[in-house]
């Protein structure tokens, strides 16, 4: 089975996160980068079905220069190449423009199955997956927390608030999945090593047959206006009880709009 495996490179959500002032977009220059916490998974979940039905992992990145650490990171956890799509007028492209580029690259590889997260913790809108499934024409199964592949039917149970709901589809498809799917694996020594010598090629918006204008701030659909840091977190209100505590907390609530 041919799978690809869609990898982001994120600011550390622990660390501190800031905006570039000109254009107000993540500077990522500054930021502590990692791979993004739910694609662990998906490059673990690939793996796991590799393992059982055969074929080749692919890892698909698209980012700036420095994303080639997350990639080697990536490739050490066992798969078997990687593509890179950098180009500098991608910078400050919307989700929309990016999923455009990404289905294009997915589109020369040809996959059975695209795995991803199911959020990147930088965006957390959940919507990427989907996007990309609708431009391939393909099924999109999301929010998997267990995936099933019997020959070229997919079952997956979808993560849901009250449970789980089950879904199957035909391969080509492409899954997204929480971190309730599987643990990840750590890379060893030897992966590490092994993950130096492995292809990454390297792609452009020319050799995706997509025209500058339209990505990047220029053709983005939407825009940071306006951003501000988070103001210092303030004490709380104490309420005193002299008898009429009661009456200062419901008071309180209600000026707070709670009740």
């Amino acid at each position: 089975m041919n799978i690809v495996v869609l990898v982001k490179q994120v600011p550390d959500s622990g660390s501190e996160r800031n905006l570039n002032a000109d254009d107000k977009t993540v500077d990522r220059g500054s930021a502590s980068n990692v791979i993004n916490e739910m694609d662990e998974y998906a490059i673990e979940e690939a793996l796991r079905i590799q393992e059982a039905h055969g074929g080749e992992v692919t890892i698909l990145t698209v980012g700036p220069e420095q994303a080639t650490e997350s990639i080697r990171k990536a490739l050490s956890m066992g798969p078997d190449k990687a593509v890179h799509v950098v180009d500098p007028a991608m910078h400050g492209s919307c989700a929309l423009a990016t999923s455009k580029v990404l289905a294009a690259a997915i589109g020369r590889l040809n996959p059975d199955l695209v795995l991803s997260g199911a959020e990147s913790t930088d965006g957390r809108v959940q919507a990427m997956p989907h996007m990309i499934a609708e431009r391939l024409g393909i099924a999109a199964l999301t929010g998997a927390r267990k995936l099933t592949v019997d020959g070229s039917t997919l079952t997956v149970e979808r993560q849901t608030d009250e449970g789980y709901e089950v879904l199957t589809a035909s391969t080509p498809a492409l899954v997204s999945v929480w971190d309730t799917i599987n643990e990840v694996r750590y890379p060893s020594f030897k992966g590490i090593m092994a993950a130096k010598k492995k292809p990454v090629e390297t792609l452009s918006l020319a050799d995706l047959g997509i025209a500058a204008e339209e990505v990047g701030a220029a053709g983005a659909s939407s825009a940071v206006l306006e951003a501000g840091k988070r103001p210092p977190r303030q004490g709380g209100v104490k309420v005193s009880d002299e008898g009429d505590g009661g009456v200062k907390l419901v008071e309180f609530l209600a000026s707070e709009k709670f009740v």
